[in-house]
């Protein structure tokens, strides 16, 4: 494994300060390394593997597309497309999809949206989006730009401009940031990087309410806590409102590359048109399979149940285990989405885990994150939360 990771290192550009793993297969909720070791996987791909490995009737429709046609271009129609689109606005109730290769791109679509529907109103380009603090929306310069993370931003400055941070579940910090210029409000439904700080209901609702009475579009970054990982196929249905623009990704295609982002019908005949906005390989038939299938399957394997259910044992063995150690200061999260917060640098608890076999995730220094499949049982979750106390054991205490 050793002769790998450093041929890796020679050849792959150092962006990642990757874990000394070189993982070559998965089934069902485990992952094999190329020496044979079995880990048991609470992370997921960063919650993008939300069936599991190796699901069977994932692959044989995507082999099956594979043997169709994989790619044409957007200048055609192609039929997983459109079956695609219309199963995302069945679970969505959003009117319009374009689909792209990721979430930044998504969050990239959503900005030119509201960009060009402010534009449309009064012709002018200073518009502003307030985004929140402490979010996260991707690599590209866009959505570098309302990610709420100076540290991401600052070596690759100037960013795209015009936009404003407020802070999340703070509607006097969003209220102060509204002026006439503004054209949109952006936010993850529950923030994964920013350390799994899930909106209120509360502030959902009076953003909501905001937006509808200045016409101010409503985006939500439902990238990472979308597709079920709430318990919900999205987390804001949980509140009783309804986004104007919504990006999506990660477990929308189950490991194929593949993204959206989707509008009410009012926005997309008031924004992008022909030639504002493309793709080359977005919506292409093989990712478009991927979809199609991921969300038959949901329904199929009642994906959302489990959520619940496993969900919130999750969260009850978590708690107790906040309860147990005192290096650990919270808890917090929903459904599959959850996270512990640390007085101290986790990474040597999480490769402690990983040892053991056990793969996790930080957010931030000092945060744990859990996004395991969204098929994970009990037995997983007492699995994992045993290794994960005699890591945490280990690093505070010292190896018995």
């Amino acid at each position: 494994m050793q002769n790998y990771i450093d041929e890796a290192e020679k050849v792959l550009l150092h962006t990642y300060n990757r874990y000394q793993v070189v993982f070559d297969k998965g089934e069902g909720v485990y992952l094999y390394d190329i020496d044979g070791k079995r880990y048991l996987d609470f992370v997921s791909g960063i919650a993008v593997f939300a069936l599991g490995y190796h699901n069977k009737e994932y692959n044989d429709a995507l082999k099956a597309q594979i043997d169709k046609i994989i790619h044409t271009s957007n200048y055609y129609y192609n039929l997983p497309a459109i079956e695609a689109a219309g199963k995302i606005r069945e679970i969505s109730g959003m009117d319009r999809v374009f689909f792209t290769n990721s979430g930044a791109e998504a969050i990239e679509g959503a900005i030119k949206t509201a960009r060009k529907y402010a534009y449309l109103k009064d012709g002018r380009t200073d518009h502003e989006i307030i985004a929140m603090e402490h979010s996260f929306h991707g690599r590209t310069m866009g959505a570098l730009s309302v990610t709420g993370n100076s540290h991401y931003r600052e070596a690759f400055e100037p960013m795209i401009g015009h936009i404003r941070f407020a802070k999340l579940n703070d509607f006097d910090s969003v209220m102060a940031q509204v002026t006439e210029k503004t054209c949109a409000i952006l936010f993850e439904t529950v923030q994964g990087e920013g350390g799994i700080y899930p909106a209120t209901e509360e502030f959902m609702q009076k953003v909501r309410r905001l937006c509808d009475e200045r016409d101010i579009l409503m985006i939500l970054d439902e990238i990472q806590c979308g597709m079920g990982r709430t318990g919900t196929m999205f987390a804001w249905q949980r509140y009783g409102i309804k986004p104007d623009v919504m990006a999506s990704a990660k477990a929308l295609g189950c490991g194929v590359p593949v993204g959206a982002f989707m509008m009410t019908e009012k926005v997309g005949e008031n924004s992008l048109a022909a030639g504002d906005h493309g793709t080359t390989y977005g919506g292409n038939p093989l990712a478009c399979a991927a979809v199609c299938k991921v969300i038959e399957l949901f329904e199929k394997q009642k994906v959302l149940d489990n959520v619940k259910e496993v969900g919130g044992y999750l969260g009850e063995c978590l708690e107790r285990l906040a309860e147990e150690f005192g290096c650990i200061k919270a808890h917090r999260g929903v459904g599959m989405m959850q996270g512990l917060v640390f007085d101290r640098p986790v990474g040597d608890i999480i490769t402690r885990a990983m040892e053991k076999g056990l793969v996790l995730i930080n957010a931030g220094t000092d945060i744990i994150r859990f996004v395991p499949p969204l098929v994970i049982t009990r037995e997983n979750v007492d699995a994992m939360i045993t290794i994960l106390r005699e890591s945490i054991t280990d690093a505070v205490f010292g190896e018995s």
